[in-house]
């Protein structure tokens, strides 16, 4: 196990930006963004932790294709500008919508 990596934390939530219920990843990791509008909330300051104070949503700005981890969605956070990457989940139960993960990569 990741010393920066916890093992709680993995829970369903209801998106604040879509409205949507997201369940757990089944893989083992935390979900952290949204599948159908892939926004993100400012909760964590370690994977899992939930003790960032900020709770600013996070606005999918960006994607990357990195060959180690796969897709990763870039979040700017709305309320403190902060930048962070998130793997996409594509091989989940509940998998990111590959439409809008596509639409990201136009992004400058």
């Amino acid at each position: 196990m990741r010393k920066n990596f916890l093992r709680s934390g993995n829970d369903a939530f209801v998106c604040e930006n879509c409205s949507q219920t997201v369940a757990p990843l089944t893989s083992g990791s935390y979900r952290n963004h949204c599948p159908f509008c892939l926004y993100s909330k400012h909760v964590d300051i370690v994977p899992g932790d939930r003790l960032q104070l900020c709770k600013g949503m996070m606005e999918p700005v960006g994607v990357d294709y990195s060959a180690k981890k796969g897709w990763v969605i870039l979040h700017r956070c709305l309320r403190c500008s902060a930048e962070r990457r998130n793997k996409a989940a594509l091989n989940d139960a509940q998998s990111d919508d590959y439409e809008t993960l596509i639409a990201l990569t136009s992004s400058p």
